[in-house]
């Protein structure tokens, strides 16, 4: 399986001076970019390859590829209409969803725990969203809404009565076939001239009409995350999220490892 990322965006919402704003992958938390998280984490949970939509400042993800020695495991996509919207980011990478296979589709700009990734990669479903109940609850986030255990909304503006809801983490598992159903409609929503909806948007529509049972979620409400959209966001990731991510990894590998090794790899990180 290949992982499929959209990091095409300017980012404008971090509200950085121009010279000081690179792309949202490349920021940096505990030292390494967001680049380098994924790469990491992805190559740990078996993901063969890495592509990567890209579009603003796009020779800087290069070079970054290049001096992590990860040029054998990440390729890039150019999107030269960056500034239009994702949803042009995920026509650009068509032929990488409609590969025949099933593939995860991703959102560039998280900061994670790898267990997210375990559980969308080991969920006994096809085709998979990840859901979070315990958020801030606005117009920002994309919520999952669910009633009788199945998601009947997908959107940031809820229309829909349901039982509870969540924030989707930007995270999918997609069959092979429901992936090229979602750049089916992706293309409908281009000759319509819908260049700046979210993709989200499509996913929804493919979701809502779909049979029933045919997308389901885990939740992972309580797990470390956060998407990259403000300044204030980093500042909780380096502050909050960071901590949390390390604590966990710290537990997972006591319960597998003797002392001696822990330690062992310990002094070789630092």
């Amino acid at each position: 399986m290949k992982a499929v990322m959209l990091a095409a965006g300017i980012g404008a919402r971090l509200g950085l001076a121009a010279q000081e704003q690179s792309p949202k992958v490349l920021l940096h938390f505990g030292g390494k970019s967001l680049l380098q998280h994924h790469i990491e984490i992805l190559k740990r949970q078996g993901i063969e390859e890495l592509v990567l939509g890209v579009g603003y400042r796009h020779q800087d993800i290069t070079r970054q590829i290049a001096r992590l020695g990860a040029q054998d495991y990440v390729r890039t996509v150019l999107n030269e209409d960056y500034e239009e919207g994702n949803i042009i980011t995920l026509w650009s990478m068509r032929d990488e969803l409609c590969c025949g296979m099933p593939v995860l589709l991703m959102d560039a700009d998280v900061l994670y725990d790898a267990e997210l990734i375990g559980r969308l990669i080991n969920s006994r479903h096809q085709n998979c969203l990840l859901l979070d109940r315990v958020f801030d609850v606005g117009d920002e986030p994309v919520k999952i809404c669910v009633r009788d255990g199945e998601i009947i909304e997908f959107r940031k503006w809820l229309s829909a009565d349901f039982e509870y809801c969540g924030e989707s983490v930007g995270f999918f598992k997609l069959s092979a076939a429901i992936a090229e159903k979602i750049i089916h409609q992706t293309g409908q929503y281009l000759s319509q001239g819908r260049r700046l909806e979210p993709y989200e948007e499509t996913i929804r529509d493919v979701l809502l009409t779909s049979p029933r049972g045919t997308f389901a979620f885990e939740d992972i409400s309580g797990m470390p995350w956060i998407e990259i959209d403000f300044v204030g966001d980093i500042e909780r990731a380096n502050a909050e999220i960071l901590p949390r991510i390390r604590a966990a990894e710290g537990h997972r590998r006591e319960s597998i490892m003797p002392k001696r090794d822990i330690e062992r790899l310990e002094t070789e990180q630092r």
